[in-house]
C-alpha cells in the first residue's frame, strides 16, 4: 500500500518519512494499525475531518506543539465510520490526538480547543 501527502511522491507505506513535524494535510490513506505501532520515535496521531469546525480550531494549538518539539511526527487521519485506525483506538470525538512513543500510547487529548489543553501531550514528551 502507497501513502502521499499532496504535494509530494507516493511512497511504499514502510517508506514514509515525514519531512516536517506539523502537517496540515490528512493522508490520503491511513496506514494499517501494525504500521502506527512500528513506527519509532515520537508520533502524533491526529484524527479527524477536514470539514469539522473543532479540527480546524484546534490547528493552531497543534501546530504550536508541534514547532515546540521537532523531533515529533505528525500524522493527520482523515477518520470516519467503518476506519479501522480510528477505531482501533478508540476515537468517539474529533479532534483525538493520540501521543506515541516507540508504538505506546503515552497520552491522548479530546477536542481541545485552545493551546492549555494540549498540556498532557506537552508533559509526556518531556518525561513527566
Amino acid at each position: 500500500m502507497c501513502y502521499a501527502y499532496p504535494g509530494y511522491a507516493l511512497q511504499p507505506a514502510h517508506e514514509l518519512e515525514l519531512l516536517m513535524a506539523y502537517t496540515n494535510h490528512y493522508l490520503e490513506a491511513e496506514p494499517s494499525r501494525a504500521e502506527v505501532d512500528a513506527r519509532e520515535g515520537p508520533l502524533l496521531l491526529e484524527f479527524g475531518a477536514p470539514w469539522c469546525p473543532h479540527c480546524q480550531g484546534a490547528q493552531p494549538a497543534i501546530e504550536a506543539l508541534a514547532s515546540e518539539h521537532p523531533q515529533l511526527q505528525h500524522l493527520k487521519i482523515e477518520d470516519g465510520r467503518g476506519k479501522p485506525l480510528g477505531r482501533s483506538f478508540k476515537v468517539k470525538l474529533w479532534p483525538t490526538l493520540v501521543l506515541l512513543l516507540d508504538g505506546q500510547e503515552l497520552a491522548r487529548v479530546v477536542r481541545p480547543v485552545a493551546g492549555e489543553d494540549l498540556q498532557p501531550l506537552r508533559a509526556a514528551l518531556v518525561g513527566g
